[in-house]
């Protein structure tokens, strides 16, 4: 990457100097002037120069410079003061690739108060975690976080950044990415590393007909966003340790064009949300009527469970967009998954079949989801619901 600076254009404005965060720019008379020993080309200064007197030039990067960057970094979010469950999922699994690259997993947290998370990352498998704390980064926004994570991405060179593919998540990586001219592959399902150390990341493609592996040989690093309930988080070993750095940042609430006015968290009345179930009772085409959700949404009720319902059923209103599981809804993972009714086509697959234990009820003995069911049981789900209701009862009475 190069900096081209076009002093006649510079009207002294000083905006750039503000937004620096490695001192790389100085007042110099009515101008200003670059000391490029220290800049890290982060992109700052180019995105507040209103006169557009500074431009990065971002090239493919040189093949012999690959060296250069090392170590797999996750972005680990918050909410409501604690770690959202896909950041302990992605360390886990950083830390199988960084084993492959012979590197470490560095975690990055971002936020108010919250090194107090920093021990929990390092027993998941953080070598080392890097925490960006202060006011302005108490609430999420685009701005300040982009700020913060392309100013330690710039001048430490990371091989591969990973983000969770939450609302804040697609919003961020992309930003990073157009930032630091990177690529980036959305809403992973898998990552591994191939021959030449390159990052393969995959993802359901054509309406999940067909898996694809996406390469980013050109650009260093190497970032994919990963949907949460993909990987499984690892049992906590409290006799690691590592690292823990803190790092000051600063931004101006100059540079922050937006604000939180207020938060309004997403409730289905009556319902837990399928994200967090460890039981999920979910229902397809075959309940054939809003009325039959009766039947599992009492057998969700014995188990304390989460109602679900595939794209089918919630297209037609049965049930809320929140409460969809599958590729164009949420990706689960509980402990215990009964699919009802469900004919099993990839694009519901792909969203639950890393579930502990998976039960399916079908009539249909070739319904594709027998072939990810650790149970299959053949049969009207009218006929067999109310028997397995009536045993669950039957059970929980005994106790």
């Amino acid at each position: 990457m190069t900096l081209n600076f076009d002093i006649d254009a510079c009207t002294g404005c000083m905006l750039c100097i503000k937004v620096c965060n490695f001192g790389a720019i100085e007042k110099d008379g009515d101008k200003v002037k670059f000391d490029m020993t220290k800049c890290v080309l982060c992109g700052s200064c180019e995105e507040v120069c209103k006169d557009d007197a500074i431009k990065i030039e971002r090239k493919p990067i040189d093949k012999s410079k690959l060296a250069d960057y090392k170590d797999v970094w996750v972005f680990c979010e918050t909410v409501e003061d604690r770690l959202r469950s896909v950041a302990l999922e992605l360390v886990t699994e950083g830390r199988e690739l960084a084993n492959e690259l012979s590197e470490e997993v560095v975690a990055v947290i971002i936020g108010q108060d919250v090194e107090k998370h920093a021990q929990t990352l390092i027993h998941h498998g953080a070598d080392k975690v890097i925490v960006v704390d202060g006011k302005i980064f108490a609430d999420y926004t685009t701005d300040a976080f982009t700020i913060a994570m392309t100013s330690l991405i710039a001048p430490r060179k990371p091989s591969v950044v990973l983000f969770g593919a939450t609302g804040n998540g697609r919003d961020l990586a992309p930003r990073v990415a157009a930032r630091m001219g990177l690529g980036l592959t959305a809403d992973c399902t898998g990552l591994s590393i191939d021959e030449e150390r390159q990052l393969i990341q995959t993802r359901p493609a054509f309406g999940g007909n067909i898996m694809a592996e996406i390469f980013t040989p050109s650009t260093r690093p190497q970032m994919a966003t990963v949907r949460p309930n993909v990987f499984k988080p690892g049992e906590p070993d409290t006799s690691r340790t590592g690292d823990v750095e803190k790092v000051d940042i600063e931004v101006s609430p100059l540079q922050v064009r937006t604000r939180v006015l207020e938060k309004v968290s997403e409730m289905v009345e009556g319902m837990i949300s399928v994200e967090e179930a460890d039981i999920i009772v979910c229902s397809g085409r075959g309940i054939k009527d809003p009325a039959n959700l009766a039947l599992p949404k009492e057998l969700a009720g014995l188990l304390d469970a989460a109602v679900g319902g595939s794209r089918p059923i919630v297209d037609l209103g049965w049930l809320p967009p929140a409460q969809q599981v599958g590729q164009s809804g949420r990706t689960v993972c509980p402990k215990l998954y009964f699919a009802l009714g469900i004919s099993g086509q990839i694009q519901h697959l792909a969203g639950m079949n890393s579930s502990d234990l998976i039960v399916a009820i079908n009539k249909d003995p070739e319904a594709p989801i027998f072939s990810s069911s650790d149970f299959g049981i053949v049969g009207d789900i009218f006929t067999i619901l109310p028997e397995l209701i009536s045993e669950v009862k039957r059970v929980l009475d005994a106790r």
